[in-house]
């Protein structure tokens, strides 16, 4: 907007152009971490770290300058507010938010953040492949330095911790987090239990075996298609860790992981996201080009992956369909080998060490893990040297399993060196939407299961982008699953589905 326009434009008009001018630059940001993550040459990184800190700060600068507080003044005057649309009002009621929260960080210690945070993904990536994870502390130490300073600026909530919560689901708490938890707990060990002492073992031996890397790329694809992912708007690449990046609807992009002794890593990998792609995908076009145009809380976003790749990806009627396609894709590997089988030996239950390939079951137990660590370091002031050995006494008494060494360990997970403490609980929080969702799907769409098992995966697709994908960030977390439900999380529905799934697949009683 040219200054003659900007001096007759409206505070809305003004307001509009300033907050897509930060989209637009987050979408290069988005752009230049993806690949950063997806190949950047590793002795590149440091001046790339150094680029995205000064792009960053010119953002950062947009969204806390005197101009734009400004016009959030204006705009949330009770007559002007009066006049707005729902769209302009949740923008306006989002970018204060996320105002009042930014201008109490100094704008260098923003972009020191920013560039730490850059290099400390590259730090991670080697530290794993080492298996060094003294030579990742510096940067984690920092990072959770840096982070205590931001609590400290925002202002402490009821905790520490609960103030990093709120960043990714907006209003959530400890207290009600160590409930769902607690509900979580009481019935899904005793059923673990049950099942580490069932005598109905599934059998896994046809998933042994090298299976080939670009068979493997080739069913991704596959299934994406099948899902509904538009390739035309967007990309399957390979990382260390899968995720899922959207630029904009038009251009919302994936990675997935592939092991060549293990054909369900990249399989389930690409499931999940390619659920966080289509939410991304399926936004209303009235929201491209704002700040609302993206998932409205990590919780409903990992209820999507986590729908997709257990609750449709790991059911009996997805492989009656798809385990034909798999076998054609790796002929002479999976032969004879029925879709009960499959079924059964992709859903075993054990005791694991690694997160993103746990079963469905106890894969709330790494992330209760996770979280009373999080809750350790900044509630407590856990040191970050004491790391490994927490996490290792963690894991043997939640799972009975210790880890070898720092790799399959403390430094599996990319999160912490982005700094992304109080995400994990998403992980989980994602279950529990999932399940009271695919409740609801089930009854509004009553041939659900027939028509996965025939592979029309676009009806439930469809309203899903109805209820959930096509609002964006313009309706909250709570409304979302009280829209759908009627009524606010609950941790019942998902308990309910994992009981009545293993007591089907190992016979109990």
């Amino acid at each position: 907007m040219s200054n003659e326009k900007r001096a007759t434009a409206s505070p809305l008009e003004r307001f509009r152009e300033l907050t897509g001018q930060i989209k637009q630059y987050e979408e290069i940001l988005g752009l230049v971490y993806w690949d950063m993550r997806t190949g950047a040459p590793r002795k590149g990184i440091p001046q790339r770290s150094e680029a995205v800190g000064a792009l960053s700060s010119e953002t950062f600068k947009l969204s806390t300058s005197a101009e734009m507080g400004e016009l959030l003044e204006m705009l949330n005057e009770p007559d002007q507010r009066s006049r707005l649309g729902e769209i302009d009002r949740r923008l306006v009621e989002e970018t204060t938010k996320e105002y009042d929260r930014n201008r109490k960080i100094p704008p260098e210690l923003y972009r020191e953040y920013v560039v730490l945070t850059s290099q400390a993904e590259s730090a991670w990536e080697e530290a794993k492949e080492k298996n060094d994870f003294p030579g990742f502390v510096p940067y984690l130490e920092k990072i959770i330095a840096i982070n205590r300073q931001f609590i400290e600026l925002w202002g402490v909530k009821t905790t520490p911790y609960d103030t990093l919560l709120d960043m990714y689901e907006p209003g959530l708490t400890t207290d009600e987090l160590d409930r769902l938890f607690g509900e979580l707990r009481n019935r899904l060990v005793p059923l673990a239990e049950r099942i580490a002492n069932s005598p109905n073992k599934p059998d896994t031996s046809f998933l042994e075996g090298t299976f080939d890397k670009e068979a493997q790329k080739k069913f991704s694809k596959h299934i994406l298609n099948e899902m509904g992912y538009d390739f035309e708007a967007g990309r399957l690449d390979e990382s260390v860790h899968p995720f899922a990046t959207g630029l904009s609807t038009g251009d919302v992009r994936i990675t997935t992981r592939y092991l060549p002794d293990d054909i369900t890593s990249a399989l389930f990998g690409t499931i999940h996201e390619g659920g966080h792609a289509l939410y991304e995908q399926n936004i209303q076009a009235e929201l491209e080009g704002t700040t609302l145009c993206t998932g409205t809380s990590m919780g409903i976003h990992e209820s999507q992956s986590r729908l997709w790749e257990n609750m449709i990806g790991r059911s009996l009627g997805f492989w009656q369909r798809y385990l034909p396609d798999l076998q054609a894709h790796f002929p002479g590997q999976l032969d004879g080998v029925t879709a009960e089988q499959f079924y059964r030996g992709i859903n075993v239950v054990e005791p694991s060490l690694i997160r993103i390939e746990a079963d469905e079951l106890t894969y709330n137990l790494h992330i209760m893990i996770r979280y009373e660590i999080e809750k350790m370091l900044f509630n407590e002031n856990l040191n970050p040297r004491d790391l490994p050995e927490v996490w290792n006494n963690k894991y043997k008494e939640a799972l009975g399993i210790t880890p070898p060494n720092d790799a399959q360990g403390v430094l599996q997970d990319v999160h912490w060196s982005g700094g992304a403490f109080g995400y994990f609980p998403s992980y989980s929080l994602g279950n529990m939407y999932g399940a009271q969702m695919m409740n609801i799907a089930r009854g509004k769409l009553p041939d659900l299961d027939a028509q996965i098992a025939e592979g029309r995966l676009l009806p439930l697709k469809e309203w899903l982008t109805e209820q959930v994908y096509r609002h964006g960030k313009l309706l909250k977390p709570s409304e979302i699953i009280e829209r759908i439900s009627g009524q606010p999380l609950q941790s019942s529905y998902l308990c309910d589905y994992l009981e009545k799934k293993y007591r089907e697949i190992y016979s109990l009683e």
